[in-house]
């Protein structure tokens, strides 16, 4: 059968108009199996990390079993060597050297490992009415209604004064108990029913509820507080005091699920931003070769408030380790710096014909339409945002188009909706040419999140590609 000539018009618009697919409707056989694959080591990295010390500890046991060692400094470096440094085991970096000296600058993948929580007060255990609770302050940007009547669970650590550690994860393993946080109930809740949603519930009512029966050998009062304090101090061995020198934080007990008939998504806690940091991760191990540029990865503490403190991205720590790296080739800092490039991986919002309301939607990131880059992010005037040149846009779609990888262009909402920040200003403050990209997810902030397994895979493969890039 003769085919059919395209008319001048189609030609045309062939030629002029930017026409975006379903990721689904040009995925090959070869990254679909790919996909599939990453898909359930994404979801094994996630259970093991829901918190970024927990992130770290995973990072490292995965870096360590395909070679990576400690980064020492002084210590001689050749192309192909890996190498990684923890920052106060809240933050790691890594990386592969590259076959061409740092003065010729290095490729940077950079996500954070913190996400949205509740943590628990200095002095947070105390009973009222015969019940134990534990006082919290939120971490990072949460609608505080989300967080009632949903299992919890309890991870972290206890600095004592004798100088040792003692690590906590109650809720995770088979057999451990949960806790919650209570809600008022619907035939009482009429005058809470008619407040606004961010003022239904206080932060001073996110109280966890971790137990209600007293010590029995004992006539004093709070013998509930002091049941649970002696639970603890069997297990733990430590005493209220403790909690001083504690960083203890109340997360979700959602663990990574496949969501739909299809199963073509992802639900879990912490894909913010533990999605990007994976794929970041993910692609620097899966280097089959050494890369011509020095091939980085940093994992950062902090974004959630601002990316402030010794584990954030405005740390001297990044730096440091840059510095180290450079130092061991007699190449200097800013000359690395001012010839490197930084992908910086955080996730950005979906479009949801739920809200259309706040979504342009010409210029949103869609599920299933690929790694989502962002010129800038910021809130409206792109405050806060790096902004990346036209230059460095062209560069990284002809890097993605090069390596097949699925890609999209995105906005965080419409203009006056409000927005949001990433790491990306502080690499571009180094004199680093920066990009903001990701995964985009659905529900973002919340206990449970949603992305696509197809945005995961093109992220990692995205990064990847950046990493291998001359």
């Amino acid at each position: 059968m003769e085919e059919k000539q395209k008319t001048t018009g189609e030609k045309r618009r062939e030629a002029l108009l930017y026409q975006q697919k379903n990721g689904y409707d040009c995925l090959s056989p070869a990254d679909e199996s790919a996909m599939r694959a990453y898909s359930e080591d994404y979801k094994k990295f996630l259970d093991s990390s829901m918190t970024e010390r927990e992130a770290v500890d995973t990072a490292i046991s995965l870096a360590e079993a395909r070679g990576f060692k400690p980064l020492v400094r002084g210590m001689e470096l050749r192309p192909g060597d890996k190498v990684y440094r923890s920052n106060r085991g809240k933050a790691v970096m890594l990386a592969v050297v590259g076959s061409q000296p740092l003065d010729q600058g290095a490729k940077i993948g950079a996500a954070h490992i913190d996400s949205p929580r509740l943590d628990l007060k200095p002095s947070p255990l105390y009973e009222d009415a015969e019940l134990a609770f534990l006082k919290t302050h939120y971490y990072g940007g949460i609608r505080k209604y989300q967080w009632v009547t949903i299992p919890l669970e309890l991870h972290g650590v206890v600095a004592l004064k004798d100088g040792s550690v003692v690590k906590v994860a109650i809720g995770s393993a088979a057999g451990d108990p949960l806790f919650t946080i209570d809600d008022l109930l619907p035939h009482l809740g009429a005058e809470q029913s008619k407040k606004p949603l961010g003022e239904a519930i206080p932060g001073e009512n996110l109280n966890i509820l971790v137990g209600s029966r007293p010590f029995q050998d004992d006539e004093g009062d709070q013998r509930v507080k002091l049941a649970i304090m002696d639970i603890l101090n069997q297990k733990y061995g430590i005493v209220e005091e403790d909690f001083i020198s504690a960083e203890l934080s109340v997360v979700p007990a959602f663990h990574a699920s496949d969501i739909g008939f299809d199963r073509s998504l992802i639900g879990a806690y912490g894909h913010d931003d533990r999605v990007c940091a994976y794929a970041a991760l993910a692609a620097l191990l899966d280097l089959e070769e050494t890369p011509a540029r020095t091939a980085v990865c940093m994992l950062a503490d902090k974004e959630e408030i601002g990316s402030e403190g010794v584990t954030g991205m405005q740390s001297a720590a990044f730096d440091t380790f840059m510095s180290d790296l450079c130092d061991a080739q007699k190449v200097s800092l800013k000359a690395c710096y001012e010839k490197s490039f930084c992908l910086s991986t955080d996730v950005t919002a979906a479009y949801d014909p739920n809200f259309p309301e706040v979504y342009e939607k010409r210029n949103s990131a869609r599920i299933n339409y690929g790694i989502g880059f962002c010129k800038y992010t910021g809130a409206r005037g792109k405050s806060g945002s790096s902004d990346a040149s036209a230059e460095v846009v062209a560069m990284v779609r002809r890097i993605m188009d090069d390596a097949g990888v699925i890609w999209q262009m995105a906005e965080l909402g419409k203009v006056d909706a409000g927005g949001g920040g990433t790491v990306a200003c502080y690499m571009a403050n180094r004199d680093i040419d920066t990009l903001d990209a990701g995964v985009p997810v659905l529900s973002m902030h919340a206990p449970f999140e949603t992305v696509s397994k197809l945005d995961c895979y093109m992220t990692y493969k995205g990064i990847k590609a950046v990493y291998l890039s001359k």
